[in-house]
């Protein structure tokens, strides 16, 4: 069945697209969970959103930039915001959470002026928004490699530091690493993983793809490094049937993945309850 899907092109650049974001978005999500920043990546998604819509309405407004690809305005957009979030939460030392309130509405703000100029929402934006599995180009998938290679380079080189920021941020900073900007470039990759995923999940569900596999993960994990291989197994698994629901069923492949995800998680929640009871008898 996977072989006949994967005789088109489009399918190709779709799955592997797919498989790469189902590997990075749960690997940053750990960190992000765990450092009760899962928020962040909804306001960060909405913000993409409104890069998006501008490009979309400038390509219907500016006979030169026709053929530019919306994903490059959506990256910046971002980058900008993650960099803005983190702008205000030193603004706001006390109520850092303010931050996340301010750019989310800000994103919608402007994606609802773009979307109101371009005169609706058209087929493309659609897809930006629900995920679409023939909307993914080679050019797409090149964007998405690039950016994998980035966040493995980042975690595989900054995994220490990452793991003691996430846990303690007062000893992190007793011990002298540099953590503003770690968490500078932390909330950088954490936008450039939002922006790469938005093809296949599209942008209003793709911080469910970073955290809901974090959440079935820590149900059933022993220690930091299973709950990120069990969150990336989550996270393939759900990639990879929701993408077959969505091509034989014709539905967005963000809905059926994140629905995936769900179900992955209520089995795993389901089954721990199981085997709590189990032990709780044998005792």
């Amino acid at each position: 069945m996977l072989t006949s899907i994967l005789h088109y092109e489009f399918l190709q650049n779709a799955f592997l697209a797919g498989m790469i974001i189902g590997l990075i978005a749960p690997l940053l999500g750990v960190f992000i969970v765990v450092r009760r920043l899962s928020l962040i990546a909804d306001a960060l998604s909405h913000v993409t959103l409104a890069g998006i819509a501008g490009s979309l309405y400038l390509s219907q407004s500016v006979v030169g930039l026709a053929t530019l690809n919306p994903l490059y305005l959506g990256i910046v957009a971002a980058v900008g915001g993650s960099m803005l979030i983190e702008k205000l939460r030193r603004l706001y030392k006390h109520f850092e959470e303010l931050s996340i309130p301010i750019i989310m509405s800000a994103g919608l703000g402007l994606s609802a002026i773009f979307i109101s100029l371009a005169q609706g929402f058209s087929t493309d934006l659609f897809s930006y928004l629900f995920g679409s599995v023939s909307a993914v180009s080679r050019q797409d998938l090149w964007i998405v490699i690039g950016i994998a290679v980035i966040v493995l380079v980042f975690i595989f080189l900054l995994y220490k530091e990452l793991f003691i920021l996430s846990f303690d941020d007062e000893y992190a900073k007793a011990s002298g690493l540099p953590v503003k900007v770690i968490h500078t470039i932390f909330m950088i990759i954490t936008a450039l993983v939002i922006a790469a995923s938005m093809r296949i999940v599209g942008i209003l569900l793709v911080s469910s793809l970073i955290t809901l596999p974090v959440a079935a993960s820590i149900r059933i994990a022993k220690s930091f490094k299973q709950t990120i291989v069990y969150a990336i197994l989550f996270g393939e698994l759900a990639v990879i049937v929701g993408l077959v629901t969505a091509f034989y069923l014709n539905l967005a492949p963000g809905g059926t993945i994140v629905i995936t995800s769900i179900l992955i998680l209520l089995i795993v929640l389901i089954v721990k309850k199981i085997m709590n009871k189990r032990a709780a008898n044998v005792n």
